[in-house]
């Protein structure tokens, strides 16, 4: 393909911007552009579910999730959230079973993360560092992912193998 007639098109004319800085209000407009967006973002509203979580010695374990679905939901995830609470946490929910990938970008709160089966069983538990951008990946494949507060999920008695309950 050729592009060069598309760019002549959009060619700055000599001398237009004298005394300006060439850009600055392409770059003014992009900035109020993604911050919407942010603001945007952080206007979701998350439904919330309670959960419960059976260990393996048979103890019921409630949690309270919002639930993120949606690709904009699960991208947006805690993002920019000062706190959470223990026994609160938040269920990403996907379509199919596949490896999962996380980051902490703009997170403030260290959390811990469970990728869990479509069955519900947990599959594994990671910690994970405010601001981390370091992927962290399920090793098999997995249909949630539950965040908690940092450690919750030892506080709570829960682990590897044991079962959360959705209900739809």
């Amino acid at each position: 393909m050729d592009f060069s007639g598309l760019f002549q098109r959009f060619r700055p004319v000599p001398n237009a911007h004298r005394g300006k800085q060439p850009g600055i209000g392409l770059i003014c407009c992009l900035c109020f552009v993604l911050t919407g967006v942010n603001c945007m973002a952080r206007g979701l509203t998350f439904e919330t579910r309670e959960l419960t979580i059976e260990t393996a010695q048979g103890r019921v374990i409630p949690i309270s999730a919002e639930m993120a679905r949606t690709d904009e939901e699960r991208s947006q995830g805690l993002m920019n959230r000062k706190s959470l609470t223990d026994g609160k946490g938040m269920l990403f929910v996907f379509e199919k079973d596949q490896i999962l990938s996380f980051w902490m970008k703009n997170t403030l709160i260290p959390l811990s993360i469970a990728f869990i089966s479509s069955e519900g069983k947990i599959l594994e538990i990671h910690d994970m560092e405010p601001g981390d951008m370091n992927p962290l990946h399920s090793s098999r494949s997995a249909r949630y992912a539950l965040e908690t507060p940092q450690a919750w999920f030892s506080r709570a008695g829960v682990a590897v193998g044991d079962v959360l309950r959705v209900t739809w």
